[in-house]
């Protein structure tokens, strides 16, 4: 049953569609700005550094709110456990998955991440699977093979984009697994306090994974269009967008807020082929269809009667 927000968008703040067209379009360039910076840096090193500074941005939006962040000690074990898989396992694959592949492979294999939400939540009992998720599925499911096989580069497992590929579904998938695992955690101490808490905790992890990278990683030579990169993918990325997206939940819940955001990978395809020259396939398009036409059925609410 859809909550009172869900069911009375004329109570929508006018900023609150500013707000879903400002992380669409943040989430949605990130994909090309990742991709620029990899030129320059080695992925850990890069992902790594721009996790410290969006740690640094959220300890002061936790001082400055005066958000308390304490965690019951027989919780610490699930934090952690959730901490770890959803930003040291999750980012080591992402960004070592978007080095091997295309931008706008990497936004549309990403945005199969509802689908296997979905799939994750009704096996734990937090959610039930109807025929329409089940047909979404396979919507999302197909368009990511489309995305695939339609690649420019081709698909060997040397010198094409699928091994790049397979990383980022699996970071898809670990995404999934952290969204449902930190679900009730969210409820029970705030979206703000877990995702500041977890990604201290996860930033720690990635830079003991990092920390070969970081020690090999030329600084010097590091142009400041990088470190730009950096910061945009650190500060607005994850910081200012996750509170973005904390801002837009609280005002029309999740499904809504999810639906809106669907469009975030078609603008990282644009902003690939009009920045980076990734110029997608018939069957890339094809596949893009598909991927969001599936996230659509996965999480767009049903009419209630």
């Amino acid at each position: 049953m859809g909550t009172a927000r869900d069911r009375a968008p004329h109570r929508t703040p006018v900023r609150t569609p500013a707000a879903l067209v400002a992380i669409t379009l943040i989430w949605g360039a990130n994909f090309s700005v990742v991709k620029f910076a990899l030129s320059d840096c080695a992925p850990l090193a890069f992902t790594a550094v721009r996790f410290v500074l969006a740690s640094a941005v959220m300890w002061g939006v936790v001082a400055a709110t005066g958000e308390a962040v304490r965690i019951e000690r027989r919780h610490w074990g699930a934090v952690i456990g959730v901490a770890l898989v959803g930003t040291t396992v999750n980012q080591s694959l992402f960004i070592s998955g978007i080095d091997r592949t295309l931008a706008g492979n990497a936004a549309l294999i990403l945005a199969t991440g509802p689908v296997f939400t979905a799939l994750l939540a009704a096996g734990c009992r937090q959610d039930r699977l109807t025929g329409r998720i089940l047909g979404g599925v396979g919507l999302s499911v197909t368009g990511a093979g489309l995305v695939v096989l339609g690649s420019p580069r081709g698909v060997g497992l040397s010198g094409g984009t699928l091994p790049g590929d397979l990383l980022v579904l699996a970071g898809a998938m670990v995404w999934a697994s952290y969204t449902v695992g930190s679900a009730p955690l969210a409820r029970r101490y705030g979206a703000i306090p877990l995702t500041a808490v977890t990604m201290w905790i996860g930033t720690a992890g990635l830079l003991v994974v990092a920390a070969p990278a970081l020690h090999a990683q030329a600084w010097t030579a590091v142009r400041l269009t990088t470190w730009l990169a950096v910061l945009y993918s650190g500060g607005l990325s994850i910081a200012a967008a996750y509170l973005l997206w904390a801002y837009c939940l609280g005002q029309l819940g999740s499904t809504r807020t999810v639906v809106y955001t669907n469009a975030t990978p078609l603008v990282a395809l644009a902003l690939a082929w009009a920045t980076l020259g990734e110029v997608p396939s018939p069957l890339q398009l094809a596949g893009a269809i598909g991927i969001v036409a599936g996230s659509f059925v996965v999480t767009l609410q049903p009419r209630e009667e």
